[in-house]
């Protein structure tokens, strides 16, 4: 039996992965505070836009760019930091075309485009893509020693191990190979498309082929960093320091939505680190029939009240051995030996007392 602490001993990139409304962020920054306060250097990056993470850990808003909490508040040991940001997706897109272009007149004429700002949001609003060029940033910044980073529920999570091999299709696909080739933009204009793009010129003021050849013109001296980033974020997504936590709650749907991402990291010979089950409804080891329990609560509460006391606990100890099934089951198929289990704590983790709460279950012995 092993400890979540020492699964992620030796880890440097954590990536929490799961369902929507299962909790993926404030298990993102549990963790986070806790490898800070064992003395490591650690940056949690969230998407989540309820700026939970924020109120948890004192701070009053997060941006794009990493940002220190008070270590005051954190009660850190040693060298320990903890930094925290939330993601911007279409800053970060715009960025990572600043780190590729080969230089500032190519990057300025990119960011201008129309069709690339329409384009650079699109991407940005899937999130997948630019949350791990974020992550591959991060990873080379001296200041940190450890990134825990919160996803996009999971299904969007596998969109997101995809990402970057889609970018690189996109760039060797056809619409690049028809716009840079000599002839290229005549095929384009031929005919009818020439008609239809007139039209529509006449109709907006946009010259909307002489858009699209400028895009794909400045995009073309990027492609081949592109094509060196998508194989350098393969690498990190499958080095031995990178691990996957795939996180889930009892819930059936959640739990069918972690058995599947959990059976296509294995697929993809990603390293799936733990199984994290949040929202747990404890089960009562002295469980008793209901009028026994009222019956020893009478004395204490009165007949009525011990009543309803009963019939609550019954009701909690139904849902108890539901979660314990559905937790017997994800251990099945994950083949996974020791889940580590979070209790419901029925309230908003919403300041630093909550989350210290969260990660001192997640890093109990099993």
């Amino acid at each position: 039996m092993s400890t979540l602490g020492e699964r992620l001993r030796e880890r440097r990139v954590i990536i929490c992965a799961g369902a929507g409304g299962v909790g993926k962020t404030t298990v993102s920054a549990a963790i986070a505070l806790h490898l800070a306060r064992e003395g490591r250097r650690v940056a949690v990056v969230t998407i989540d836009p309820a700026r939970r993470l924020a109120e948890s850990l004192g701070l009053e808003r997060l941006g794009n760019e990493p940002q220190r909490v008070d270590p005051g508040r954190l009660a850190l040991g040693g060298r320990g930091e903890l930094w925290a940001m939330m993601l911007d997706a279409k800053r970060t897109f715009d960025e990572l075309i600043g780190q590729l272009a080969p230089d500032a007149r190519t990057r300025d004429e990119i960011l201008a485009n129309r069709i690339y700002r329409n384009l650079s949001e699109a991407i940005a609003g899937s999130q997948e893509y630019t949350a791990i060029a974020k992550l591959y940033d991060l990873t080379h910044d001296a200041r940190f020693d450890a990134i825990v980073l919160d996803t996009p529920p999971s299904r969007n999570a596998l969109d997101f191990l995809d990402a970057p091999g889609r970018l690189t299709a996109f760039l060797d696909g056809r619409a690049m190979r028809l716009f840079l080739a000599p002839a290229g933009i005549a095929r384009v204009g031929a005919a009818g498309t020439s008609v239809a793009l007139g039209g529509l010129r006449r109709l907006t003021g946009v010259d909307l082929l002489e858009d699209l050849s400028a895009f794909f013109r400045a995009i073309a001296d990027l492609t081949d960093g592109f094509r060196r980033r998508s194989a350098a974020v393969d690498r990190l997504l499958a080095d031995p320091a990178t691990t996957f936590l795939v996180v889930t709650s009892p819930e059936h749907g959640a739990a069918d939505e972690a058995i599947f991402f959990a059976a296509r990291l294995r697929r993809a010979g990603l390293p799936f680190g733990a199984l994290i089950v949040n929202r747990v409804h404890p089960l009562d080891p002295l469980e008793r029939d209901r009028h026994e329990t009222a019956a020893r609560l009478e004395g204490a509460l009165g007949r009525s009240l011990a009543r309803r006391v009963a019939r609550t606990h019954a009701q909690v100890q139904q849902l108890a051995r539901r979660d314990a099934a559905s937790i017997a089951r994800l251990a099945r198929e994950l083949g996974e030996r020791d889940p580590v289990c979070v209790p419901d704590f029925e309230v908003d983790v919403h300041d630093l007392e909550a989350l210290a709460a969260v990660e001192a279950r997640l890093f109990a012995a099993p």
